[in-house]
């Protein structure tokens, strides 16, 4: 049985699907004006392990990940760059599904934008007014009565009396509490809007996924997941909004994965600490690097990006692609390994005890080679790939990985133009050299291809592989 730790309890318990063999997952996606950064690519690849774990457990998996294309940071970059908002949303989810397809992310079953929700949204804010959990303020917004719900607070932890003595908010004469918050914002002068029973204007930015996930999953759905930072207000607005439109439980199961620090800082645009997805796969010799690296982390803490990190991932990986090297091709058969690695991601998604599941199996594919046992070499590889393609890793030939540059300030010192094809002119040149017994010229080209981070290794037979450095 799979355990979950629940946001909301603060307790792990066990995923019991609403339908039985049927799960409905929503995750909050992008707002998209800008490119990945780390962050971001966490928890992606943390949903995306999510997603990929549940279908390998047997579930009918419903995966719904949300995009916002039209909110005050979206209308503020469109004027700065003096481009229309459609073009600017357009041109940053084609970026974004280039760097998830990069990373080996899936695409969910359903991706909504918010702009193709806005009868939806509409319907939800005119079902809050009528029952009263809403009002128009004089401003012309629509805002939500947070006293009206009881049990604000329980997702985060906060209390109402709290929230207020410690509320650093500008006074605003239109809300009745300083806690309420914005359903629909009526038109500012130049601004994108439509129309609605409260005249033109645009949702708020927590409508939308309750609207849209409604929509989609139903009002009771089993599994609401997104990064940390979304737990308050965001996630906190969303179950008061959907349970008292709807009158429903809405989720089941709320999880959040932590935060990226950078020197134990978070990683944030405000502090200008922050790396963008595009920024760094090009100084790795792989994204695997990166999805080992976030893997290597349980997702509900924080990690704590640095160049060594990385280099570490890199390193981990090197040693199970060359464990794989000259293993013969065989069907999986499942051991205590594989009983190992499901026990530990049924406990709450635990990849780093997955990662060692891995590595150890690693040690035993060496094992069996060093003893020249093939058959069992072979077997306990095709496990090994087996397991690691459940969270998305090894997905590559052992020559392909060993052909790429190793990242970080290692790599990068290492990295050469020289082509793959030029690689192998030189190795035939080399191997006519051998042939002609001219060992002084194979000797020179293997220099030469050393010197340009080119490693060659000769097998028995007179067959030539060859990695980079």
């Amino acid at each position: 049985m799979i355990r979950i730790h629940n946001s909301l309890t603060g307790e792990k318990q066990e995923l019991q699907p609403i339908t039985p063999g049927q799960i409905r997952m929503y995750v909050c996606g992008m707002t998209v004006y800008d490119f990945l950064h780390i962050g971001h690519a966490r928890m992606m690849i943390v949903f995306d392990v999510v997603s990929r774990y549940l279908r390998h457990r047997g579930y009918q998996l419903t995966y719904v990940r949300n995009i916002t294309d039209i909110d005050d940071k979206i209308i503020h970059r469109a004027a700065q760059n003096g481009e229309p908002i459609g073009a600017l949303t357009e041109r940053f989810i084609e970026a974004m599904n280039e760097d998830c397809a990069q990373l080996g992310i899936a695409r969910p079953d359903f991706e909504p934008r918010a702009t193709q929700y806005l009868p939806n949204i509409i319907e939800m804010v005119a079902r809050l007014i009528e029952k009263d959990y809403a009002y128009v303020a004089p401003n012309g917004d629509v805002m939500y009565a947070v006293a009206r719900f009881e049990g604000y607070g329980k997702l985060s932890g906060k209390r109402l009396a709290d929230l207020r003595a410690g509320a650093r908010v500008e006074v605003d004469e239109s809300k009745r509490d300083p806690l309420d918050f914005v359903l629909w914002k009526h038109a500012k002068p130049g601004e994108p809007a439509w129309d609605s029973p409260w005249g033109p204007g645009r949702p708020g930015w927590h409508i939308e996924c309750s609207a849209m996930s409604t929509a989609l999953l139903g009002t009771h759905f089993d599994i609401h997941g997104g990064g940390m930072d979304l737990k308050f207000p965001h996630h906190e607005n969303e179950i008061a909004q959907s349970r008292a439109a709807t009158g429903d439980r809405f989720v089941n199961l709320w999880m959040h994965n932590g935060f990226v620090n950078v020197d134990d800082e978070k990683m944030s645009k405000s502090l200008g600490n922050f790396f963008t997805v595009r920024e760094v796969l090009p100084t790795l010799r792989h994204p695997e690097v990166l999805r080992y690296f976030v893997l290597s982390s349980h997702y509900r803490g924080p990690i704590n990006y640095s160049l060594d990190q990385l280099e570490q991932a890199d390193a981990a990986l090197g040693r199970i692609y060359t464990a794989l090297r000259d293993v013969a091709a065989a069907a999986p058969l499942p051991t205590e390994y594989s009983t190992r690695f499901q026990e530990v991601m049924d406990d709450d998604f635990n990849t780093p005890e997955a990662l060692a599941v891995l590595q150890t199996l690693t040690r035993e594919v060496n094992s069996a080679k060093a003893a020249g046992e093939q058959g069992r070499a072979a077997q306990r590889a095709a496990e090994l790939r087996s397991l690691a393609g459940v969270v998305g890793l090894l997905q590559l030939d052992p020559a392909e990985w060993f052909r790429r540059p190793a990242g970080g300030a290692r790599g990068t010192q290492t990295r050469s133009s020289i082509s793959d094809a030029e690689v192998e002119q030189r190795i035939a040149a080399r191997v006519a050299a051998r042939k002609a017994r001219n060992w002084a010229e194979s000797d020179r080209i293997r220099d030469e291809l050393a010197g340009q981070g080119v490693i060659l290794e000769d097998k028995p037979g007179g067959r030539t592989t060859w990695r980079r450095a």
